[in-house]
């Protein structure tokens, strides 16, 4: 029997919204988005076949129908990290009873799901991603730094727009007046990064270039959650890095795939998380960037995989 549920999990004053589709009785798939602040969209929802999976995603701290809003609480601001997020993954499981699950993501989500495969390992059948990351200050620093050595024309605008003080990085300048007093000044430091933005990723590949957000509040609340992350190196400082840890999850199945053409994110991060990691799989998409119709069906393909392994297909608590 499928159907579709929803709610809110209240942790530590936070709300955190999920919602699940497919099968209860299916082996649980976790769907982690992007960003950080992007939010939930439909179509991860209809990827696996219902009647096998159950799929289950929420939107993280800030974002999406978790309450409250970035924006609306700025104070709290410094207490939405990884860890936290890591906790609210967990709140959420606890509270749909599952014991384990397939856990999937792309681009930010990709960093995420291993974040919480680290701290949660015996709680994941397997990992499958895409557009993978780890949100390294390397990684964050060829996306609002490197990249214009491809868009020039763009990253002069960006750089320029940022306003940075003196010492200050890109992603520092733009983090600190998305979450200053200056409501106004805010606005117009979403609308230079969201136009940066745009002219480097995309998860299809017939992409072109323009605003990611039309929604005003949807666009301030990804600016805020990405350079906020970003300006911090994703709360997981050198030594606790997750290239530096993989190794932790020898065994655990993984599937990494990734677009050759992925400007963002090149494929140098997740051949080496390879590299490190036994029992990982690397798929590369030719043809492909920032993720795509190839990238998904790889994903979903992987998804299977690891559900075909499994000795069982319940994964819920008693």
């Amino acid at each position: 029997m499928t159907g579709e549920s929803a709610g809110l999990v209240n942790v530590d004053g936070s709300e955190i919204y999920w919602e699940a589709s497919g099968n209860p009785a299916g082996v649980p798939v976790l769907y982690l988005h992007g960003g950080p602040g992007v939010g939930l969209g439909p179509r991860y929802k209809t990827r696996h076949d219902a009647s096998k999976f159950w799929t289950i995603g929420l939107d993280q701290r800030g974002c999406g129908r978790s309450k409250p809003a970035v924006q609306d609480d700025l104070p709290s601001l410094p207490a939405n990290t990884t860890q936290a997020l890591i906790e609210d993954i967990e709140a959420v499981r606890r509270h749909l009873g599952i014991a384990k699950w397939i856990v999937t993501g792309g681009s930010w989500g990709s960093t995420l799901a291993l974040a919480y495969a680290l701290q949660h390992r015996d709680r994941v059948h397997g990992l499958a991603l895409m557009a993978v990351g780890t949100t390294s200050r390397k990684e964050v620093e060829w996306i609002t730094e490197g990249v214009g050595r491809i868009f020039p024309e763009a990253w002069a605008e960006f750089a320029k727009s940022a306003r940075c003080r003196p010492g200050e990085r890109v992603v520092d300048a733009y983090a600190r007046r998305l979450a200053g007093t200056d409501r106004d000044d805010a606005e117009t430091a979403a609308l230079a990064w969201d136009r940066w933005e745009s002219t480097h990723v995309s998860l299809d590949p017939l992409w072109q270039p323009g605003p990611m957000f039309d929604d005003d509040r949807e666009r301030m609340t990804m600016a805020i959650l990405v350079t906020h992350y970003w300006s911090r190196d994703a709360f997981l400082p050198e030594g606790q890095t997750i290239m530096e840890r993989i190794h932790q999850l020898n065994g655990v199945p993984g599937y990494l795939i990734h677009g050759r053409k992925d400007v963002s994110g090149p494929v140098i991060t997740p051949w080496m998380l390879h590299q490190r990691w036994d029992g990982s799989r690397l798929t590369v998409i030719e043809n492909e960037g920032h993720g795509g119709p190839q990238c998904w069906a790889a994903l979903v393909g992987a998804v299977e995989e690891i559900a075909d392994g499994l000795s069982r297909v319940d994964g819920r608590e008693a």
